[in-house]
């Protein structure tokens, strides 16, 4: 199994939880090429999700028991749906839900010691030295600690960047336990929150 990475293949809310309870086990997509592969694990909203296989199907192939697993009402719903995306080839997709995220729990951990925030602070330094565009790492913090819920297009224009490589950013400070992802922006996690006021 590689190292869990950002969900690939994305869900609404009901279809994550039907994937957290078992009940969805399939998903169907449109790609000219794959966009996930099977051993791999990706995170979402509800947890790891594992991809066991991805496979090529004709729309003939498809059956009314796959698209009651992959979350729609009838075959003819999900061959509709399908077909609003175009005409690429359509990917099967099997998945399962695969536990909880590690990092939910990094997240709550809000006890630091004076070793955490050294080490802490030893790895947001070593960011803000690798990093072309100068120190980011503690503005970031500040601006999401200010800005909850905030779109991450409107948090970027703040402070002068482009979205996407703003969002790449953000994303290393989550890996850390610092922040997490709403439904519209981040807010600084309880780990986060402590760790800030050390700085």
């Amino acid at each position: 199994m590689h190292p869990p990475t950002e969900a690939a293949v994305l869900f609404q809310r009901p279809f994550l939880d039907g994937i957290a309870t078992g009940t969805i086990t399939l998903a169907f997509r449109r790609w000219d090429r794959p966009a996930a592969r099977p051993g791999s694990l990706h995170r979402t909203a509800i947890g790891l999700l594992a991809i066991d296989a991805v496979d090529v199907v004709r729309p003939e192939q498809i059956t009314e028991e796959d698209a009651r697993r992959a979350g729609h009402p009838s075959r003819a719903a999900l061959l509709a749906a399908l077909d609003e995306r175009g005409d690429a080839p359509i990917h099967r997709v099997t998945l399962r839900f695969a536990g909880e995220d590690p990092r939910r729990r990094l997240r709550e951990d809000a006890a630091l010691t004076a070793t955490d925030v050294a080490d802490l602070d030893r790895r947001l330094a070593r960011y803000d030295r690798a990093s072309t565009h100068g120190p980011w790492t503690a503005a970031t913090l500040a601006l999401i600690a200010a800005n909850p819920g905030v779109r991450a297009a409107d948090l970027a224009a703040r402070v002068g960047r482009e979205k996407q490589p703003f969002k790449i950013d953000v994303r290393k400070l989550k890996e850390l336990g610092l922040t997490e992802s709403l439904e519209i922006g981040y807010r600084l996690s309880p780990r986060g929150e402590t760790y800030l006021r050390y700085r």
